[in-house]
C-alpha cells in the first residue's frame, strides 16, 4: 500500500468517503486512481470533468508529501480504511473516513468502548453525574471516546485521566493544534495513556462544519453513545442521531423538565432515541456486560457488615449458582414472591447482585 496516494485522495476536494471507496474498489488501489485517463475516471458514479481534472492535477500529490512528512516527524499512525489497523466498529460504517491520523496508545478496538458526549454549557449536576459515571464504569475497563470540547467533554476526558482509564479525543481539526487551547495541558495526558484522532489533515482549523464530521467519528467508534446533557440542539444530539443510524446503543440521563440544557436528554428519551439511564449498573444492563477488575472490600466482609439473614442465604444461593432465574431461586428458597422480590431489590440497592436480561440475576464480584 502506497500511503502516499492515500493521502492525496482525501486532499482532493469533492472526494469523500463514498467516492474514495468506490474509486479504491474500482482501480483496486489509490496508487492506481491517479495513473488512471479522465475518460476512466469518469465511469465512476459521482466523477465528473471537473473532479476528474483535480485527481490528474499533481497539485493533491504534492500536498499528501507535505502531510506526510508531517505524520512522520510527529510519530502520528495514518490509519487506512480497509486495512487491519483501521478501527473495527467505525470501518461497518457507510460514510467512515477513507484516513484517519492517530497519536496515542490506546486501543481502538477495545471492548468496551463507550463514548459520552453533552453540552458545552454544562451545569454542576451535569458535570456530578458525568464524573460518578466514568468512575463506576471502571470496572468493566472501557476506554472513554469524546470530543475534548468545553463541559461534558472535557469533564469525560478529565475523570478518566482521574481513574486511569483510557480516553480517546476526536478533533475537529488536525493534529498540529489543540482546541480549545484550555485543553493542551489535558491532551497531553491523554497521549500517555489514550490518545488523540482526527481525520483532518494538518493545517485544518476548527471550523464550524468540521464538528458534525467529527461526531459520526464519536458514534462510530463506540459500542454506545451516552448524552449526559444536552440542549434541545447541539452537537450531542447529532452525535446521538447518528449513532441510531449506525445502530448503535444510545443512552441518556433524565433531567429538570425546565431547564433548558436538560431538553435535549429528555426528548432523546421520549422519543424513544435513547435509552434512560441514572448510572452505570443501568448501561452495564442494557450491554450485558461484567466487571472486570476485583472490588477492593472483600466479599467475607461484605456479607459480615451490610447483608441481612436473608440476603445472606440468597446470596450463597446466587453465587454458587453463578448465574440464577429468579423463578429457579424462589423454588430453591421455598420463599413467598413478595419476600423474595424485597430481597433482591435490596441486595440491588446494595450492590452485591446485578439483573440481567430475563430476570437472571448474578453476583458482582
Amino acid at each position: 500500500m502506497n500511503l502516499l496516494h492515500y493521502i492525496a485522495l482525501t486532499k482532493v476536494r469533492g472526494i469523500g468517503p463514498v467516492i474514495g471507496r468506490h474509486l479504491i474498489d474500482y482501480f483496486g488501489d489509490a496508487a492506481t486512481v491517479f495513473t488512471a485517463p479522465a475518460r476512466e475516471l469518469m465511469a465512476i458514479p459521482g466523477i465528473g470533468p471537473r473532479l476528474a481534472e483535480s485527481i490528474t492535477d499533481a497539485r493533491a500529490l504534492h500536498e499528501a508529501e507535505n502531510e506526510l512528512s508531517f505524520i512522520e516527524k510527529h510519530s502520528i499512525q495514518a490509519l487506512v480504511w480497509g486495512t487491519p489497523d483501521y478501527p473495527k466498529r467505525l470501518a461497518e460504517c457507510s460514510d467512515a473516513p477513507l484516513l484517519l491520523y492517530y497519536k496515542g496508545v490506546a486501543d481502538l478496538n477495545a471492548s468496551p468502548t463507550v463514548s459520552i458526549v453533552g453540552t458545552r454549557n454544562a451545569t454542576a449536576y451535569g458535570k456530578s453525574i458525568c464524573t460518578a459515571l466514568v468512575g463506576d464504569l471502571k470496572p468493566y475497563r472501557p476506554v472513554i471516546v469524546s470530543g475534548l470540547a468545553y463541559g461534558i467533554d472535557s469533564c469525560a476526558h478529565r475523570a478518566a485521566l482521574e481513574h486511569d482509564i483510557p480516553t480517546i479525543g476526536v478533533l475537529g481539526h488536525g493534529l498540529d493544534r489543540i482546541y480549545p487551547a484550555a485543553n493542551r495541558g489535558m491532551a497531553a495526558k491523554m497521549l500517555e495513556c489514550g490518545g488523540l484522532l482526527t481525520e483532518f489533515p494538518s493545517g485544518t482549523t476548527p471550523d464550524r462544519q468540521n464538528f458534525p464530521m467529527r461526531n459520526r467519528i464519536i458514534a462510530g467508534l463506540a459500542d454506545v453513545t451516552i448524552v449526559v446533557e444536552a440542549a434541545h440542539k447541539g452537537g450531542a444530539l447529532i452525535t446521538a442521531e447518528i449513532a441510531n443510524t449506525y445502530n448503535r446503543d444510545v443512552c441518556a440521563f433524565p433531567g429538570n423538565v425546565g431547564q433548558a440544557s436538560s431538553a435535549g436528554c429528555n426528548y432523546l428519551i421520549k422519543t424513544n432515541r435513547a435509552h434512560l439511564i441514572t448510572g452505570a449498573r443501568d448501561v452495564e444492563y442494557l450491554m450485558n456486560w461484567e466487571p472486570q477488575s476485583q472490588p477492593t472490600v472483600s466479599q467475607t466482609q461484605l456479607l459480615q457488615t451490610t447483608l441481612t439473614d436473608a440476603e445472606q442465604e440468597a446470596y450463597k444461593i446466587i453465587q454458587e449458582a453463578g448465574k440464577i432465574g429468579v423463578d429457579d431461586l424462589s423454588s430453591t428458597l421455598q420463599w413467598p414472591q413478595s419476600k423474595l422480590a424485597i430481597t433482591l431489590l435490596e441486595m440491588e440497592m446494595k450492590g452485591v447482585i446485578t439483573a440481567l436480561p430475563g430476570k437472571v440475576y448474578r453476583i458482582i464480584s
